[in-house]
């Protein structure tokens, strides 16, 4: 896995709900290092800070490997990288193997996989279509959000090297169809609940579906 692009975004004005509002979901590819501070990307822009960024959301990572398939879906679209809003492009990124956990050295950084991005209407606005949510859960591919263990620069060609697999075998994939299961799976379910790298509010909102005893 190598960094293929490197994204930032600016303060980009939208209408939702016929309310105007600002959004930083808007990235474009920069040749300059990323510095991967310890709540955010430096010179990158958050909005909305309830949601997005803090400890748990410092960066987000998605595939490359999923551009085409999205491409075939939305073909008219002004395609580049950062288009999911992603501060790193990366290639070879799996979820299905990827663990939540996972630590990873980049350039000079030190990472931990925290999270799945979990898609909102400002995705659907980039889009121009709120029917994208829907795909992109179903599609069940949705990228990552690390915490950063060390803060550090971060350049295109960087690989990412795995410094250490959790002995939480659960994985991004997993967890994030475990998010939208009617009927969760209740070893997923066990998995996410022993996982202690998941932030402790996705753990705390998950012990309702345990079984009743």
């Amino acid at each position: 896995m190598k960094i293929i692009s490197t994204n930032i975004g600016s303060p980009t004005n939208i209408t939702w709900n016929g309310k105007e509002e600002q959004t930083g979901i808007y990235k474009y590819p920069v040749d300059l290092p990323l510095f991967l501070g310890k709540t955010d990307v430096a010179k990158d822009t958050v909005i909305d800070r309830k949601h997005h960024a803090g400890v748990n959301k410092a960066c987000f990572l998605f595939s490359t490997e999923h551009y085409e398939y999205w491409k075939s879906l939305y073909p008219s679209l002004a395609w580049d990288w950062g288009m999911f809003g992603e501060n790193l492009s990366v290639s070879e990124f799996d979820e299905s193997i990827v663990r939540i956990g996972d630590i990873y050295k980049i350039g000079s950084a030190l990472v931990q996989v925290s999270q799945p991005r979990e898609p909102c209407y400002k995705l659907g606005i980039r889009f121009n279509n709120q029917s994208i949510l829907k795909q992109y859960i179903d599609y069940g591919f949705p990228g990552t959000y690390v915490r950063i263990l060390e803060e550090g620069e971060v350049t295109k060609g960087d690989e990412l090297i795995l410094m250490e697999q959790s002995k939480n075998e659960l994985t991004v994939k997993d967890f994030y169809q475990l998010l939208f299961m009617r009927k969760k799976d209740l070893q997923i379910l066990q998995l996410a609940l022993t996982n202690t790298s998941l932030p402790e509010y996705k753990r705390e909102r998950l012990k309702k579906y345990l079984p009743k005893t």
